[in-house]
């Protein structure tokens, strides 16, 4: 623990960083996306990162506003199951090349299937989504903080 301590103070002394990502995630949520689908590729974006704090806080609010087990354990298998929408398929298509950018250029393919599933300014939104994910995922394993499985639905 105190090696994470030690990382947080390293990493986490800006404050006007911190609230800068806060508003970004503020506004994500009054973007008009579907709550079910904001924390889908919430959830899927922190699988592929590996951040277990944001996989147990994004199942939780997800199972709070009723999400079911099925379809957050099979998220990690989306393309297999029946259990996702052609949007929200899309969407986490979009997630995944987003979150691997280094591996492999985005396919125009892709951005063809998410176009059609997505207005332009619900993709544009849907990308901030993404992008925003990324950064708290990054933000909490480098620092070590939040302790995965201290969250709660409703904290801030």
């Amino acid at each position: 623990m105190a090696m994470a301590d030690e990382r947080n103070r390293t990493f986490g002394s800006w404050p006007d960083g911190y609230r800068a990502l806060q508003r970004l995630s503020e506004a994500v949520r009054g973007s008009g996306l579907e709550p079910a689908l904001i924390e889908l590729v919430k959830m899927r974006a922190s699988q592929i990162n590996g951040c277990a704090y944001c996989i147990d806080m994004h199942s939780k609010d997800a199972r709070k506003q009723g999400e079911t087990e099925q379809r957050l354990y099979a998220l990690s298998a989306w393309r297999e199951g029946p259990f996702f929408s052609r949007r929200e398929r899309a969407a986490l298509g979009l997630t995944e090349a987003v979150t691997l950018i280094a591996q492999a250029e985005i396919p125009h393919a892709l951005i063809d299937e998410v176009s059609a599933a997505f207005a332009p300014e619900e993709l544009t939104r849907l990308l901030y989504l993404i992008v925003e994910i990324n950064a708290w995922n990054r933000l909490a394993i480098t620092t070590g903080n939040p302790v995965p499985g201290t969250y709660h639905p409703g904290d801030p």
